[in-house]
């Protein structure tokens, strides 16, 4: 067996492994990188410790932790709730305010999962309590995580246009973010008005109740985004529960204000300036940690560690089997096919059925590097419009049952219900798997 093939059937089996037992599957990549590196490539550690993403790994705990902080001061709670408070009440607009924040979650640096885990148990209880149909509301929640996933200061837009830049492609990161966003958005517009959406129309629920509090108002999140089993459905309780914090600042209104200006400065300095993400982000996180230092000690321990060890180690072993020669190789195989069309189809729908079942980060991290020889190539097929149609076609999937965010909004689904539920989730995330690949393929790769 080829050195090339063996770095490709590890890369196999760690997704094997980490879709059928709970293990993490950085871990696993970095103990393949220092195998595989070793036994097989002839590296030594300094050698393989050169493939370790410093630069992702920088922005992933900044802007992580500068999210993780919002979370903690009340800042996401207080955000939806005005978002509710502005469309005043109408029903119709929930499921659509939950796409909105949720998509606005990851565009300003959450992980998809890490923003499903705080919106879920909030949206599904808002769909339990007024009659709105819980797959119609899971399902707006995972798109609209999905839609702002790929903005130039994400978690899936950093790690994918690092790609394409090191590789000396075509970089359009605008392109790829407004393709994710545009065809989730029109899959959620599909399904609000397939599931029942329209006849939400005209009824209202009351802001505030009688004695000033919020009626459906969200109560205090889990202790850690991003673990379903930590997560309740939403309690029927005034928000102002989360004033009985230790820390004043829990829910010092001046200071989530303060965090909303954060986010937005970190967006102005990295596309208008040019800065840095990670160092700007963990800049930020530290002068809001000032002003709440016992706060933010339970922030730091919010920051997705999990998702940095999945993305970190998954880009390390790649490392590795780029410098084995392995991209090469599968590019070779690729670019052999008949037509190139058929190859970027292909890879998309890889792209699909692997992230249907396992991390679209790690997706993204793996298969992108293994086209970039075929794209660089006189293959007809066009760098920007084969990014965008890989990365949705490998995210949009996550509403599997199996996929993280899948699971996450299972969940959260009414217990009684929640066989059915599966069995819905399962179905429609089998269907996306099958025709997504095909109908980005054939928007951005053949048109």
């Amino acid at each position: 067996m080829s050195p090339e093939l063996l770095s490709i059937l590890g890369l196999g089996a760690m997704f094997v492994i980490a879709t059928i037992l709970p293990v993490n599957m950085g871990v696993l990549a970095f103990t393949g990188a220092f195998l595989l590196g070793t036994l097989v490539a002839g590296l030594g550690t300094k050698a393989i410790l050169g493939f370790f993403p410093t630069g992702l790994f920088l922005t992933l705990v900044g802007i992580t932790y500068l999210f993780a902080i919002a979370q903690t001061n009340g800042t996401i709670d207080w955000l939806v709730r005005l978002a509710v408070k502005a469309v005043r009440g109408h029903v119709a607009a929930i499921p659509w305010i939950m796409f909105f924040i949720a998509a606005a979650l990851t565009a300003v640096g959450a992980v998809s999962p890490g923003a499903v885990a705080i919106i879920a148990p909030i949206a599904l209880g808002f769909a339990i309590k007024y009659g709105i149909s819980p797959l119609l509301m899971g399902l707006m929640v995972i798109h609209g995580a999905q839609a702002g996933g790929f903005s130039p200061i994400s978690i899936y837009g950093g790690l994918t246009n690092g790609v394409v830049a090191k590789a000396g492609l075509p970089l359009e990161p605008m392109m790829t973010f407004l393709a994710s966003f545009a065809v989730n958005g029109a899959v959620a517009g599909l399904l609000f008005f397939v599931l029942g959406g329209t006849k939400l129309f005209g009824a209202k629920i009351a802001t505030e109740a009688p004695g000033g509090g919020q009626i459906g108002a969200p109560t205090a999140m889990g202790e850690r985004y991003g673990d379903a089993e930590t997560e309740a459905l939403l309690a029927e309780e005034d928000i102002a529960s989360r004033k009985q914090s230790d820390d004043p600042m829990a829910d010092n209104r001046l200071y989530q204000i303060i965090t909303v200006l954060g986010i937005v400065l970190l967006a102005v300095l990295t596309l208008g300036f040019n800065l840095d993400i990670g160092f700007t982000a963990i800049a930020i996180g530290l002068g809001l940690s000032l002003m709440a230092p016992t706060l933010q000690r339970k922030a730091i321990s919010q920051v997705t560690w999990p998702e940095i060890v999945l993305i970190t180690g998954v880009s390390t072993y790649v490392g590795v089997m780029e410098k084995m020669g392995t991209i090469s190789y599968v590019a070779d195989g690729v670019a052999g096919l008949a037509s190139p069309l058929t190859a970027a189809l292909l890879l998309c729908l890889i792209g699909a059925v692997v992230s249907a079942f396992a991390s679209s980060t790690a997706v993204l991290g793996s298969l992108i590097p293994l086209a970039v020889p075929f794209l660089q190539g006189d293959s007809g097929v066009g760098a920007v419009g084969f990014i965008a149609a890989m990365a949705v076609s490998s995210t949009i999937v996550d509403v599997s049952p199996f996929s993280t965010n899948g699971a996450l909004v299972l969940a959260n689904s009414p217990e009684g219900s929640r066989d059915g539920f599966f069995k819905q989730l399962l179905a429609y995330g089998a269907a996306v798997t099958i025709i997504a690949p095909f109908v980005v393929w054939f928007l951005f790769v053949v048109l």
